[in-house]
């Protein structure tokens, strides 16, 4: 790796950060195309972000890819905004110009990407589909899942009111039928449902969400956000059952194109030993 006093700078801050492959896979693709630059994983406490993100640009850092839980704050920072951020109302990228702070959302991008390459570009077209969950992440799967032509997404959480919310900001967005409600509604929600993703950090720490499975069709897929660990209770259980089950690192491969692209001026590609290499790393601890 070439590091000078004009390397690009670029980073990720979330609390914690320590599990995130990012910083690994952004190196290595600096390393595969020789770039000047670097890539630093920056744990950073919630009540800190704001002078953190100043201090980063004033520094010369081109940027910050963003993880939980401060996707929703520094949108809320940002000068501008992409749409993807704008219908998220989270950002998982953060752009230093010289017009302030822009705000993007790939995480989107990197759920339908990940979906087209293991199900098939027209998987969910005219399906109705399961989003657990009511956060950043879920905001950013409606959209997509939208794009991808579903018919009907049904969005669950603990919070019922949180999914109601969400399902009712969304309608005027979308020609997608919306209907936000409680895990209590989870039976009727998965009776025909040909996908489910988990847009939770559930499962990361502690375990995954314990709705039943067998409520769900048999041609039905599941997918779970969370790629560390690799192998959730959740994909466990979906594999289990008999479910294709779509680990989350697919997503976070994907979503990190467009972020490496705006940081270091070259788009990397997606190559089966970046994805062995990422996987030896979650069998040995992240």
């Amino acid at each position: 790796m070439k590091i000078t006093g004009s390397a690009r700078l670029a980073g990720i801050i979330g609390w914690p950060v320590a599990h995130s492959l990012s910083p690994l896979m952004h190196n290595i693709w600096i390393e595969e195309y020789g770039i000047d630059g670097a890539y630093i994983p920056l744990p950073v406490e919630p009540k800190n972000v704001a002078v953190v993100v100043a201090g980063l640009k004033l520094a010369g850092f081109r940027g910050l890819n963003v993880t939980v839980p401060h996707k929703e704050t520094v949108f809320g920072l940002a000068d501008v905004s992409d749409r993807a951020a704008q219908d998220a109302g989270a950002a998982n990228l953060l752009l230093f110009g010289a017009e302030g702070l822009e705000a993007r959302n790939t995480d989107g991008y990197g759920l339908a990407a990940s979906l087209r390459e293991s199900l098939g570009a027209d998987s969910i077209r005219d399906h109705p589909v399961v989003i657990w969950g009511a956060g950043g992440f879920a905001r950013a799967a409606v959209c997509a899942l939208s794009d991808m032509g579903a018919s009907e997404i049904r969005i669950l959480s603990r919070d019922k009111t949180r999914a109601e919310s969400l399902s009712a900001q969304h309608a005027a967005r979308t020609n997608t039928k919306l209907a936000g409600g409680g895990f209590e509604n989870w039976p009727a929600a998965a009776r025909d449902a040909v996908l489910l993703v988990n847009a939770t950090s559930a499962g990361m720490k502690g375990p995954s969400i314990d709705l039943p499975l067998n409520v769900l069709p048999d041609t039905a897929a599941v997918c779970d956000a969370v790629y560390n660990p690799l192998e959730t209770q959740l994909l466990a259980r979906a594999r289990s059952r008999g479910l294709r089950a779509i680990d989350g690192l697919g997503i976070l491969m994907h979503q990190a194109v467009p972020s490496f692209a705006a940081f270091f001026g070259v788009e990397p590609k997606i190559s089966a030993a970046l994805r062995d290499t990422l996987e030896r790393a979650l069998r040995h601890g992240g």
